[in-house]
């Protein structure tokens, strides 16, 4: 006689294939090889630089800024030229000391122009006076749009790092920014470039957020990095710090906030804990340091979480935000858009918050 499945055990195996086919689905990702292309195409119309009523804001929600499609050429490896996209976002007002700038990365499967809608960063921005620029990675490149923050040579300042840089300094250089308060974030993949572009450039970035990103240096190939975004990697997680600061012993603070949802099953909580070493690691924080720890309940517009905070001589230098209930999302965007959440702390707001208290001494 066959004896039925128990309920608990029908449980596990539906959670086991589920897992799976989200594994498989990220592998495949990872993975991707781009198409080769047979044909010319047509040159994108954002090569030539538009200005127009922003299309980066959330649905039903109108902008008084400016939204500008541009491209950025430069010198890739091996001398090649190559070509970015990138969106920018100036808010309606300039103060006099220059306008702070953040730097953009959206993640897999997304494009600039969904990731700002998504994010709702404009519309926080131009709230706080902030300009906004979303470099675009190619599909040509890529098939889902992956940076490549798994790759040694990227890691270590080379691939797309040059032209995101690029970028910087061409809307710097055209626009009154305040070359003394540019910052960087990313989401997933665009996280984890954030932080590689943050390591390589700490003259030119203030301070970095990373939202549901893996660690930095611990993955040299996309096989690798699947295990890492699993599982992280405590040992690689010291030492690709400490070979960043061998490369460069002045590098200076880097002040960081961290944001991750504690049910994220692609990139999995572990990372955020090794990104906290890591960060520790990098600001040369003592060890035992005390840590201000913060806890917002759960309630009927937000899920709860929790902030830890890290200061040295009264100065914020790390924020860690750790969300309940939590996927592979942003945190209080807008969840009629793939890989956003709109419950959750405002996750823009709480990144322009915590850059708003840091500027880069001697980069205006």
């Amino acid at each position: 006689m066959v004896k039925p499945v128990r309920p608990w055990l029908r449980s596990l195996l539906r959670n086991a294939k589920k897992q799976q086919r989200t594994t498989a689905r990220a592998v495949k990702t990872l993975l991707a090889v781009p198409k080769v292309k047979t044909k010319l195409t047509a040159t994108p119309a954002a090569r030539k630089t538009r200005a127009k009523t922003v299309t980066g804001a959330p649905a039903g929600v109108s902008l008084t800024g400016m939204w500008l499609g541009d491209h950025y050429t430069g010198v890739g490896a091996r001398g090649a030229l190559r070509t970015m996209l990138y969106w920018l976002y100036l808010p309606p007002a300039v103060p006099q000391q220059g306008i702070p700038l953040v730097i953009m990365l959206h993640g897999c499967d997304q494009t600039a122009n969904e990731f700002a809608q998504g994010t709702r960063m404009n519309l926080v921005a131009e709230k706080q006076g902030y300009a906004v620029v979303y470099p675009q990675r190619s599909k040509v490149s890529h098939p889902q749009a992956c940076w490549k923050w798994y790759d040694r040579a990227t890691q270590e300042g080379g691939g797309d790092v040059g032209l995101i840089v690029g970028i910087v300094n061409t809307v710097a250089a055209s626009h009154p920014i305040d070359r003394s308060r540019i910052y960087i974030c990313g989401l997933s993949a665009g996280g984890a470039m954030a932080h590689i572009v943050a390591l390589n450039h700490p003259g030119l970035i203030a301070a970095l957020g990373v939202h549901s990103s893996p660690l930095f240096g611990a993955a040299g190939g996309a096989v690798a990095a699947m295990k890492v975004m699993l599982q992280g990697d405590a040992r690689r997680a010291a030492a690709a710090i400490q070979e960043v600061l061998d490369r460069q012993p002045g590098f200076p603070a880097m002040p960081t906030i961290l944001f991750h949802g504690e049910s994220d099953r692609i990139v999995r909580p572990i990372n955020q804990v090794h990104l906290e070493q890591q960060a520790l690691l990098l600001n040369r924080v003592p060890i035992g340091t005390p840590v201000d720890i913060t806890t917002r309940e759960r309630t009927s517009r937000t899920l709860a979480y929790r902030l830890r905070d890290v200061r040295l001589q009264r100065k914020l230098l790390l924020r860690v935000v750790q969300i309940s209930e939590l996927k592979h999302a942003w945190s209080g965007g807008d969840a009629s858009l793939a890989f956003n959440s709109g419950p959750g702390p405002v996750s823009s707001k709480l990144l322009l918050d915590f850059f708003s208290r840091h500027s880069r001494a001697g980069s205006a």
